[in-house]
């Protein structure tokens, strides 16, 4: 890593990486985040992207140091952030097509919870902590926070964590549904990793096609007939890809299938 670069971006054999070096978001790791998550969504070659903060933490949202700062100076100018970097860096992350899996070593909370949650995939130490965190500061969430939470856990536990600012373990995130898996402290990154990789050696249209229908069934904008229309086209589409006519052709054989992506 260059020893001034706080989020990296790098993909080899179709895993596609975004690094996080610095927990606290300054206005340049803000950027270099943007940057690294929209050469994520652009890549014509990914076939699934890992995620990752450090042990220390996944992600802590504003830089609170900074941010004093710009208050102090410009405070018109310390909540334009939100449109101009957070706002965009979520709306990467949900353009991304491929599976995302989340490495979540440390603490993740306010906007950082926000990033995580627009994964598909989590695995968190068991040393994580999780929180919205902003009403504590005097504000309300941003980074889509508010309507991953009612989507993962309804109204009521979401309206309770908004108000109450509860800071929980990695237990108790996976018992919400927050997380996917919990390892131990030192197995976090190593895990991740292996989920990704996992995926990415998986049936890349099918994982997109189910991407796209999980979505589709969330947001509650499409009634049962236009749901099942949508599966009739995705699945008629996947019929004719390599990767299901291989795998029924090895499931027949009695073998591993093995997927190409096309």
């Amino acid at each position: 890593m260059s020893e001034d670069r706080a989020a990296e971006f790098g993909e080899v054999d179709g895993l596609a990486t975004i690094r996080l070096h610095r927990p606290g978001l300054t206005r340049k790791a803000k950027e270099e985040l943007l940057e690294a998550v929209t050469r994520a969504a652009e890549s014509t070659t990914a076939r699934a992207v890992l995620f990752l903060g450090s042990d220390r933490a996944f992600c802590l949202g504003q830089d609170l140091a900074e941010h004093a700062r710009i208050l102090e100076e410009t405070p018109d100018q310390a909540l334009t952030t939100v449109r101009e970097h957070y706002n965009r860096i979520v709306l990467a992350l949900e353009s991304i097509q491929v599976p995302v899996v989340v490495g979540i070593g440390g603490a993740c909370v306010g906007a950082g919870l926000g990033f995580a949650l627009a994964g598909d995939v989590r695995v968190a130490a068991g040393r994580a902590k999780f929180g919205t965190a902003f009403t504590g500061i005097g504000l309300a969430s941003d980074s889509g926070l508010a309507l991953r939470l009612v989507r993962s856990l309804g109204q009521a536990r979401a309206m309770e964590l908004m108000l109450l600012g509860t800071v929980f373990g990695a237990a108790r995130a996976q018992e919400l549904g927050l997380v996917t898996e919990v390892v131990a402290d030192e197995d976090w990154e190593a895990r991740a990793r292996e989920v990704a990789a996992q995926l990415a050696s998986g049936p890349t249209a099918a994982f997109v096609a189910a991407k796209r229908e999980v979505r589709s069934a969330a947001d509650g904008q499409s009634d049962l007939p236009e749901l099942l229309e949508e599966e009739a086209d995705l699945q008629n589409q996947l019929g004719v890809t390599a990767d299901h006519v291989g795998a029924v052709s090895s499931f027949l054989n009695k073998q591993k299938p093995t997927f190409t992506g096309r």
